[in-house]
């Protein structure tokens, strides 16, 4: 009798045995299949896009060679036509041959900054800092934080500390009201695409805002709208409309901390910034920055 129970336990035992075995292996096969539909979608997607900028590539090249064909029927016409063929066909092979081969959603760079966003935050409650951002030059503007860190003070009451001793990420000075963390800003990778398509960045306020608000908005297409207001007593304020990287209020945002790089790098001074929620309607959030007036 015992041995037939021990029997029918080892057979029972096997079953469930191999009934996992299945069980993983139909689990294996699951995430094996999702997995290969996943890349399937991503590669739709990708030949999505591509195939939208190369019918728009084609368009500019039709319109071009309307216009060149138009030329040749009307010749009293013709420098206009012949100009905006040329236009239509250089645009079109540009559009063609720069077809962007990826493709990052900017739900996926959200995310990617909202890791970082709860990094610093936990890092200002845990140590106790004060909250106040400043960006601060640290002179060395070829450096890939385009020579400006995001300096935290200790206390609400603070001096700015010197900008070798901002290049750590612990300011810990003989001064207690200059301690505090830096840490290399987001927007300073932006700041580096940004004078490249810029090539000559203004040094005034005014027209650097202007820049910037532009470079948001065409450039990166990282909002809607941005609406720069510089004032005399050194505050300039941007209005963001449509964020692609979600709540701007966040600790260290691209889309401000962008801003606040290039007014330091414009001005050469530390910029103190504020982001928070509008209370219109007008816009979503202002970004404000601070600096100190020298002209």
């Amino acid at each position: 009798m015992s041995n037939q129970f021990a029997s029918s336990t080892t057979n029972d035992d096997d079953r469930r045995a191999a009934s996992d075995d299945a069980s993983v292996a139909d689990l294996t096969a699951r995430l094996e299949l999702l997995a290969e539909e996943n890349e399937r979608l991503r590669d739709e997607y990708r030949r999505a896009r591509q195939t939208s900028y190369r019918r728009t590539a084609l368009g500019m090249a039709g319109i071009g060679a309307l216009a060149g064909l138009g030329g040749l029927l009307f010749p009293s016409s013709q420098t206009v036509l012949f100009a905006l063929g040329g236009t239509g066909l250089f645009a079109g092979v540009l559009t063609y041959f720069l077809t962007p081969e990826q493709f990052v959603s900017a739900s996926v760079g959200e995310r990617t900054y909202a890791a970082h966003a709860a990094t610093g935050a936990e890092l200002v409650e845990t140590l106790g800092l004060s909250g106040t951002s400043v960006y601060l030059p640290t002179g060395n503007a070829a450096d890939e934080n385009a020579g400006v860190r995001l300096f935290v003070p200790q206390h609400r009451e603070y001096d700015l500390p010197d900008g070798d001793d901002a290049t750590t990420l612990f300011v810990v000075t003989d001064d207690e009201r200059k301690r505090g963390v830096a840490v290399p800003p987001t927007g300073a990778g932006l700041f580096h695409e940004f004078e490249g398509m810029v090539g000559d960045t203004a040094d005034r306020p005014p027209e650097l805002a202007d820049q910037l608000a532009d470079a948001l908005v065409e450039g990166f297409e990282l909002v809607e709208s941005a609406t720069p207001d510089v004032d005399e007593d050194g505050r300039v304020t941007v209005a963001i409309t449509g964020s692609r990287y979600g709540a701007v209020d966040r600790f260290d945002h691209p889309i401000a901390s962008f801003v606040a790089v290039g007014l330091v790098r414009g001005t050469d001074r530390p910029v103190t910034l504020e982001s928070a929620e509008s209370d219109d309607d007008r816009s979503d959030y202002l970004v404000t920055c601070r600096f100190d007036d020298e002209e």
